[in-house]
């Protein structure tokens, strides 16, 4: 007889991790989902704050200003030396490796989720998160590059994807008559984890910085501690309706466009669909647009605006001395932070809205008002209107946001809710592609026209096109997809099989959550303890975004 890794004997008990474990009995409150999911989501979105160490860390050693590496040093010295500073560039890996494994973690592990549940996957993600900034501690410590390019980069990025897809499917699950919004609520949390591990890690710093230490590696243990809690806090939060569960009252409405199927299709058989490279590339073309912009955010607003961002618009960025450029790029990351904040919303709000306009059609109003927004910033940057500049790309990222949250939605319509937290995991490679794709446009577009000799304020005009362009596409492969064929739907008797074993058989239980009026003390702090620390976050971007306008 063979035997399965990882599997308990027939008939054994389930363990507290186990799939079987954690499904919810009677009287269950499912809005206690959304904060569990909310608590993870929250701690691995500090990956899209990792910025606020590069300057500290480029200058571990002289603490004051950096110590320069030797001009022939090469990557191995640059790893294992600690006798000189890193560079900015050599640190910004991290950033590429979370990506990179955020998306192949989930595609990769995306199939054991959906075996092992929410709650093994959440334990696993708060292991490899915190344990990863731990180790990264160590290298820092230890003034070694390679340690932090596999604590936090390889060992984080793995606890980012699994942590990332941990709550799709079960939130998907549980609101069946919401699926956007529950998606959204989850996932706006990894928009958000930033606005609040940002802030968090510069006042640790500063409160454990000395004379001899940047203080660093205090922040990340004592980040990797708060992290490991909340996240293990969130992950036993996790509950799976029983099988043949549905909230009272509710029942599928039939679909006239045919755009949401009443099937499943496994996993293996989705990859072999048009429907799931189309929905690939709408992802792909819509982060990879985006999220050039949120990498290149401070640099291109203090580029193009220069001295009237200080109330010198005479002034040019070259003509700006040390002084007023330390300003601007002050006023600068509040623009990154209002950036963040339309992020966050636009991925609970489009994704809520899309419950109402259906999926495909919110993605229609991604790609045509991104298309018009893009192609319209270089004219509001010649302007010198800031307002509409600035305003143009919030709504440019709350899509940006929003397509992050739809998508699993729009995958569950299209695919069934089976299987779903597996095809999100494959899907998010697209993720991993656009984490590369993008950045480089938006770098080497720039480089080559301030090459050219193109003025500092006209840098980012080509690169406005081009990403419009790339909305371009997504909106034809948007407009493509069409309904999976009936061929590729699992028989309704399988599908059941699979459903009852792992979970216990029931009918509908009855009355669930806030939307048939329980709200009670449990749920209320269950969404204060994720909700008073996002609060904490948005006040302190909006004190950073009032430097723009004033």
């Amino acid at each position: 007889m063979s035997i399965t890794i990882g599997a308990k004997a027939p008939g054994a008990p389930a363990g507290w991790l186990d799939r079987e474990a954690t499904v919810a009995k009677p009287g269950f409150n499912r809005w206690l989902v959304p904060p569990a999911a909310l608590a993870i989501h929250l701690c691995i979105g500090m990956a899209y704050g990792f910025s606020v160490f590069w300057l500290p860390l480029s200058q571990a050693i002289g603490i004051s200003k950096p110590v320069a590496c030797p001009a022939d040093a090469g990557l191995l010295d640059t790893l294992f030396t600690t006798a000189c500073d890193w560079k900015v560039a050599d640190l910004g890996w991290m950033f590429t490796l979370f990506f990179v494994l955020l998306g192949s973690s989930a595609a990769i592990w995306g199939g054991w989720l959906e075996r092992a549940g929410p709650r093994k996957a959440g334990v696993a993600a708060a292991f490899c998160w915190a344990g990863g900034l731990m180790l990264g501690a160590l290298g820092v410590y230890l003034h070694q590059l390679w340690l932090l390019w596999l604590g936090p980069g390889v060992i984080g990025g793995v606890g980012l994807g699994l942590g990332y897809i941990s709550p799709v499917s079960t939130l998907i699950k549980w609101f069946p008559d919401r699926r956007g919004m529950a998606t959204g609520m989850a996932i706006m949390g990894f928009g958000g984890g930033a606005m609040i591990g940002s802030p968090l890690a510069t006042m640790l710093m500063n409160f454990f910085k000395t004379p001899a230490s940047v203080g660093v590696w205090q922040t990340f243990l004592v980040l990797g501690c708060v992290y490991f809690v909340y996240m293990l806090g969130g992950a036993f939060g996790y509950r799976v309706p029983p099988h043949g569960w549905r909230p009272q009252g509710w029942a599928p409405a039939p679909s006239s466009k045919g755009m949401i199927t009443h099937g499943h299709v496994h996993l293996n058989d989705a990859l072999k669909t048009p429907q799931f490279w189309l929905i690939w590339a709408v992802l792909c073309l819509n982060v990879s647009a985006g999220i050039g912009v949120i990498g290149m955010a401070s640099p291109m607003l203090q580029e193009i605006f220069g001295g009237s961002l200080i109330g010198r618009p005479e002034l040019g960025f070259a003509q700006l001395d040390a002084g007023q450029k330390a300003t601007i790029a002050g006023i600068a990351a509040g623009f990154a932070g209002l950036l963040s904040l339309f992020n966050i919303t636009g991925r609970i709000g489009w994704a809520s809205v899309s419950d109402k306009l259906g999926r495909k059609t919110t993605f229609f109003v991604f790609f045509l008002f991104g298309v018009t927004l893009y192609a319209s910033t270089p004219t509001f940057a010649h302007m010198g209107n800031k307002m509409l500049f600035v305003g143009a790309f919030c709504v440019i990222l709350s899509m940006y946001g929003g397509g992050f949250a739809t998508v699993p939605a729009y995958l569950a319509d299209i695919f069934g809710a089976q299987y779903v937290g597996a095809i999100h995991g494959r899907l998010l490679t697209a993720w991993s592609f656009a984490g590369i794709v993008g950045p480089v446009v938006v770098n080497y577009v720039r480089e080559f026209n301030k090459a050219a000799g193109v003025p500092a304020d006209r840098l980012y005009d080509v690169t406005m096109y081009v990403l419009a362009s790339f909305l371009l596409l997504g909106l034809i492969c948007n407009a493509l997809v069409r309904p999976v064929d009936s061929k590729w739907l699992i028989p309704e008797k399988e599908a059941e099989k699979f459903e009852a074993a792992h979970s216990i058989p029931s009918g509908p239980i009855g009355d669930y959550g806030v939307g048939e009026g329980r709200f009670d003390l449990k749920a209320a702090l269950a969404w204060a303890a994720v909700g008073i620390p996002l609060a904490w976050g948005v006040v302190q971007t909006f004190q950073k975004v009032m430097k723009i306008f004033y």
